[in-house]
């Protein structure tokens, strides 16, 4: 099978699984966003777009510091860091395009939109932003108070997205996946590219 062929077949996957699980995405949608504390609004929206500016800002703080210390595992793992979110970005954008399904406010009226968005809405690209970032320092720096603060900060940024009203949950899930996902394939890449231990080691925290 060629790969074009496996694309449409994946496409056509993708949508008829969006038709089946439109019931409960739906349903769990209305439940969060209509039933929603609206004193959280303004908090979620800022959590919303921390997203980008983070997902930004970290890799090249990282890098900056690997470089003031003369440090080459710090600056091997911020380009870690930021190839992950770059694969995250492809991804995620590609796919939105490719299945452009159709944001919940605009096919659901009843759904209160509480900022502002312009792409379609599957996968989330906030949540793989996110995930894709929380992910990544979490598989360069293995500790716990790195791990913990960076996976709730992105579970919040996931949250948010449903909250707001601008995402199915399935969106969401997708989001992870391909966040999540990005991290492990951007492992593979530099493993396939840097032959020699050394180099390994700029990708994975010890």
């Amino acid at each position: 099978m060629n790969n074009k062929r496996l694309l449409i077949l994946i496409i056509f996957g993708l949508n008829v699984g969006l038709v089946f699980s439109q019931n409960w995405d739906i349903d769990l949608l209305r439940k969060t966003n209509l039933n929603r504390n609206i004193n959280l609004d303004k908090s979620l929206i800022l959590t919303t777009h921390t997203a980008a500016p983070l997902s930004i800002s970290t890799p090249i703080i990282f890098f900056t510091t690997g470089v003031l210390l003369k440090d080459n595992l710090i600056i091997g793992k911020s380009i870690y860091s930021a190839e992950t979110l770059l694969i995250s970005n492809i991804l995620s954008t590609s796919m939105k395009y490719l299945i452009n399904r159709e944001r919940p406010f605009i096919k659901y009226p009843e759904l209160q939109n509480i900022t502002r968005v312009s792409s379609p809405s599957f996968p989330s690209g906030h949540t793989s932003t996110a995930f894709a970032l929380a992910t990544s320092l979490s598989l360069a720096f293995p500790k716990w108070y790195v791990i913990v603060p960076s996976f709730l900060w992105a579970g919040l940024v996931a949250y948010s997205r449903l909250h707001l009203g601008v995402h199915y949950p399935s969106d969401v899930i997708a989001g992870i996946i391909v966040g999540c996902g990005s991290a492990f394939l951007s492992i593979k890449i530099n493993y396939y590219i840097n032959k020699n231990t050394e180099a390994k080691l700029f990708f994975i925290g010890r």
